[in-house]
This record gives structure tokens, sequence and C-alpha cells, in this order.
């Protein structure tokens, strides 16, 4: 019997593949256990759906991070930070506050995950800092710290 795996099933096959597997073992174990259903026309063309409709989000992600990408190509972010003593920052500047600052600057909305420093930044000057906004798709920035 033909078979569309609802979830990765061990040995068997995984989510979304498409694979004959025994009559008893898709009726009595696979299908009551929600794990596959039936391989149908009517679900073959809902599956086919679904990758189109994932395919398409994908799509979607990738043209927003090249968005993104081309507007801070190059640029300097600029933030604003507090002196102690010796001309050192109170505390250090984070992803975080790169994070708000390419939103509040560019427009562009970055988790502060997805942004990496080559060095702890806790003096004021120029730092380099690489932002990943998809597989593939990274730009380096200019992150200037001045006083307030």
């Amino acid at each position: 019997m033909k078979v569309i795996f609802l979830q990765d099933v061990k040995g068997s096959g995984k989510k979304g593949e498409v694979k004959n597997v025994a009559d008893g073992y898709a009726r009595n174990m696979l299908i009551p256990k929600k794990l596959a259903v039936e391989a149908n026309a009517q679900n073959l063309s809902d599956l086919e759906g679904k990758k189109a409709s994932a395919q398409h989000k994908i799509d979607m992600e990738k043209k927003e991070a090249a968005e993104y990408a081309a507007k801070v190509k190059g640029q300097k972010v600029v933030i604003k930070a507090k002196a102690g003593s010796n001309d050192r920052l109170f505390g250090s500047v984070t992803a975080g506050n790169i994070a708000d600052a390419l939103d509040k600057q560019f427009g562009v909305k970055v988790d502060k995950k997805k942004i990496s420093l080559s060095s702890d930044i806790k003096n004021f000057g120029s730092y380099n800092a690489v932002i990943k906004f998809y597989a593939g798709i990274s730009e380096k920035i200019d992150v200037e710290v001045i006083s307030e």
C-alpha cells in the first residue's frame, strides 16, 4: 500500500515522504496511530500544496534577508553609551544593543543571536560585527561607539 508519512517513523520513512509499505503495517499501525495516510489523489494533492507553500515561505524569507543585507551593506551603526572612569563604558555594548540600533537607524529587524561580534565592546571606538540574515546571506558592518 502506498502511504504518505505524516511524521518520521524510524526504519520506515520521513515526514512528507511517499512510500510503499506492507498493507497490514499500514492498516494496523501507521494509519490508526496517525503516522501516515493513504496516498490517494486528494492526499497527494494536499502534500504538493504544502510543499509549494513551504517553498514559497522560504523564498520570501530569503528575499527579505537579501533586502535587509542590501540596506546595511557598508553602513556604520552609531551607538551612544555612558562613560565611566578612564573613558571606559559602563558595562559593555552587546549584540542586543546593536540589534536595537539597526532597527532605529535603518529599519532592519535582526535577532540579537544572529549578530556576532569580533570582540567584546567595552571601550569607545570602532568595531566590526557580522550579521547572519539567512543561510548564506550575511553582511559585515562597522559599529562605532561614542559618548553620550
